[in-house]
C-alpha cells in the first residue's frame, strides 16, 4: 500500500451495518506501514460531519479544512478493516495534533492504557 499512509484521509465505499447500500465516505487510515507490507487492506476509522454527538472513541478534528474535509468533522471511535480497492482517492492527511489526539481515543477504546 505505498500509495496511502498512516494518517491519511481516504474517501472509501462504507458498507453500512446492515448491509443494505454501500457509500463513499471520508475515513482515516490508523494502520501502520508494517501492517501494510504483505496485506491488501488497511485499518480505518470512519469520519462523519455529524459533530453534534460525540461518543467513546471520537475526535472533533480541530484543522478539518487542512485535512482535506469540507465540513468541520469528527473521528469516529468506528474501526474497519478494508481492502485497499475500496479505497477512491486520499483526501489529505490529519495535522500532527489531531492524529495524536485520535491514537489517544483509540487507546482508551481498545483499553490500551
Amino acid at each position: 500500500m505505498t500509495d496511502y499512509n498512516r494518517g491519511d484521509v481516504v474517501l472509501v465505499g462504507f458498507v453500512f451495518t446492515e448491509e443494505t447500500a454501500v457509500r463513499r465516505r471520508p475515513a482515516l487510515i490508523v494502520s501502520s506501514d508494517a501492517y501494510h507490507q504483505g496485506r491488501q487492506e488497511a485499518i480505518i476509522v470512519a469520519i462523519t460531519s455529524n459533530v453534534d454527538r460525540l461518543l467513546v472513541g471520537d475526535h472533533l478534528i480541530g484543522d478539518w479544512q487542512g485535512a482535506g474535509l469540507l465540513y468541520p468533522s469528527v473521528a469516529t471511535g468506528i474501526i474497519r478493516t478494508i481492502k485497499h480497492d475500496m479505497i477512491a482517492r486520499k483526501l489529505g492527511a490529519i495535522p500532527l495534533a489531531d492524529m495524536e489526539a485520535i491514537d489517544n481515543r483509540l487507546r482508551i477504546s481498545l483499553g490500551l492504557r
